[in-house]
């Protein structure tokens, strides 16, 4: 047949999922001679890449390349979630394809000419109409690490593996290589979010859906800043309390929930207070007691009980897919980003917020400084305190607690030393990252590893930008949100005929409703790994529509429920 008549053939089936490529390969050439097209015995046509000599090298097997397509996808076991390096033929993806345990196919694919030239040649067009199919092109690195982590959902698709044309990666090696080493970037995060969501995804779900009843109420709106100072926890903050003291007049004081009372021990009292961390173990920091007129900024994850502690709250929203949901269809609440895993990167983010241009940093240690574990007057104080024995001394107590990371390395020397660990390392890194985007950001030295906080020239600055932090107003009540969200839950199509079909049939409103449920998702996958994606998410839907009807007769009173919840020290700065 023609070979434009190929080509057009197989941009219209494109076009459906991916318009802007389809648009993007009609100012391809198809007349490059990138490749010559060779009959296999099987009667298959294989592309065959031509060389600088005019050599022709076959992407498939001459043979049977169906077969050997078959071959290549029967390596795959628990791999839900496959990506292929180059499309040659197509008959890998055909293979994947068949196969009703693979979820979703991604195929990286590089100059674009010949990529038109394979198009030119044969049809594509049940791949292409497959919905579990997606063709990136000449895609950067940087795009592809972003991409994986929107489209890859471990709890819906189990594993995830990368399946190159070795002939066809052989010819782009850099390329392709860049591509694989993002690849590989990519999924650590997955991982990590992933086993974040293992651990906490019902205690979120829990800790969310009974602080709505908290959220209800009105909370006066915060007025902008200018300057802010951040008191974090680490044991630097001990010697920096008299210069924070000197200032204290000319700043916004915003104190970590970890750091309170070692502040309010010293008689300092913050204009505000934020707590980020899920487990009840945050109830710690507030037993001393918190004056009333501060105000307390909460993820509207965190344990109910630190809310109950307030009479001034005001509830954000984080990242997580159901702090989302709520904030779009119930009420709308201030973003602040969590990101960076610990609760000195999200003061810096509500600072920002709040229109500070000039930041102060207190405490900022992200270490264990000559091996001493927090500020005193810290919570972890008093919890030792009550748990020492004869047997088990308070010493003892402190050095298991910071002996327990198998990461622990000690970097310095003489009296300049300090313990550090692989999670505190990213915790420090990513705080600078953020640093780089606001106005002024500056750490006052301390005993641990210096902040390189310097703002980066080519960011543009998102600060100085007057805000005041408020909630929007209610849609509806609490309770009947509760309602209506337990009903949309129960409401979701089967998955009984897989994940790829639901994920088909699904509406929009549909998708964002299983956005929510995920992360619960995750926590009950890691308890039982022998469940399947879609016994999984029949799982989460009975646990989710249970634990709402578990609360709701509570919702008309203040009977607020804490159970199943562990006191766990953590070392969340």
């Amino acid at each position: 047949m023609d070979r434009r008549y190929f080509f057009e053939r197989n941009l219209l089936a494109l076009s459906v999922s991916d318009p802007e490529l389809c648009s993007r390969l009609t100012m391809a050439e198809t007349t490059r001679g990138r490749y010559k097209f060779l009959t296999a015995r099987s009667g298959a046509q294989v592309p065959a890449l031509i060389d600088a000599a005019g050599a022709a090298h076959p992407l498939h097997s001459l043979v049977d390349p169906q077969k050997e397509g078959r071959r290549l996808v029967s390596t795959t076991a628990d791999e839900g979630f496959l990506v292929f390096f180059g499309l040659g033929g197509g008959y890998h993806i055909e293979a994947a394809l068949e196969r009703k345990d693979i979820y979703r196919v991604l195929v990286v694919e590089y100059d674009l000419n010949g990529l038109a030239e394979l198009l030119s040649s044969q049809e594509y067009i049940h791949i292409f109409n497959d919905s579990r199919f997606r063709l990136l092109a000449d895609v950067s690195p940087a795009a592809l690490e972003t991409y994986i982590p929107q489209i890859y959902q471990p709890v819906l698709y189990g594993g995830i593996r990368v399946l190159p044309l070795r002939t066809r990666t052989g010819f782009d090696q850099a390329r392709f290589n860049e591509a694989a080493d993002a690849f590989t970037r990519a999924i650590e995060r997955v991982k990590g979010d992933y086993s974040v969501q293992a651990y906490f995804g019902k205690r979120w779900f829990s800790n969310i859906i009974r602080n709505l009843f908290w959220a209800e109420q009105e909370a006066p709106p915060i007025p902008p800043i200018r300057y802010a100072a951040i008191s974090a926890a680490g044991p630097s903050l001990d010697a920096q309390l008299p210069e924070l003291i000197r200032r204290r007049d000319s700043c916004y004081l915003i104190a970590t929930d970890t750091s309170l009372p070692s502040l309010l021990s010293a008689g300092v009292e913050p204009d505000a207070v934020i707590s980020i961390d899920c487990q009840h173990i945050s109830y710690y920091h507030f037993m001393g007691g918190l004056p009333g007129h501060i105000p307390l900024f909460l993820d509207l994850a965190s344990p109910p009980a630190v809310a109950a502690c307030s009479k001034n709250l005001h509830f954000f929203s984080s990242g997580h897919p159901l702090t989302r949901y709520i904030s779009r269809f119930w009420r709308s609440l201030p973003p602040v980003d969590t990101s960076g895993g610990n609760v000195t990167y999200a003061a810096l983010s509500l600072a920002d917020i709040l229109g500070a241009q000039q930041i102060e940093l207190y405490g900022a240690d992200f270490s264990y400084p000559r091996g001493i574990t927090y500020a005193r007057g810290t919570y972890i104080y008093p919890y030792f305190d009550k748990r020492q024995n004869r047997f088990s001394p308070m010493e003892s107590l402190f050095s298991d607690f910071l002996y327990r990371s198998p990461s622990l390395t000690r970097v310095g020397t003489g009296d300049s030393w300090y313990y550090e660990t692989k999670i505190m390392s990213r915790y420090r890194e990513g705080l600078e990252e953020k640093a780089h985007t606001l106005g002024t950001v500056r750490a006052i030295p301390g005993m641990g590893p210096p902040l390189a906080l310097e703002k980066k020239s080519n960011i543009p600055s998102v600060t100085g930008l007057l805000h005041f932090f408020s909630s929007g107003p209610l849609t509806m009540t609490a309770k009947d949100f509760l309602l209506e969200y337990q009903k949309k839950i129960g409401s979701l199509p089967s998955c009984r005929q897989g994940i790829p079909q639901l994920l088909e049939k699904l509406k929009e409103d549909e998708r964002l409703i299983l956005a929510t449920l995920l992360p619960i998702g995750a926590a009950l996958k890691h308890r039982r790994p022998e469940l399947t994606g879609e016994a999984v998410l029949e799982e989460v839907q009975a646990f989710c529509t249970a634990e709402i009807s578990r609360i709701l007769p509570s919702m008309a009173g203040k009977n607020q429920n804490y159970d199943d919840m562990d006191v766990v020290p953590t070392a969340d700065r």
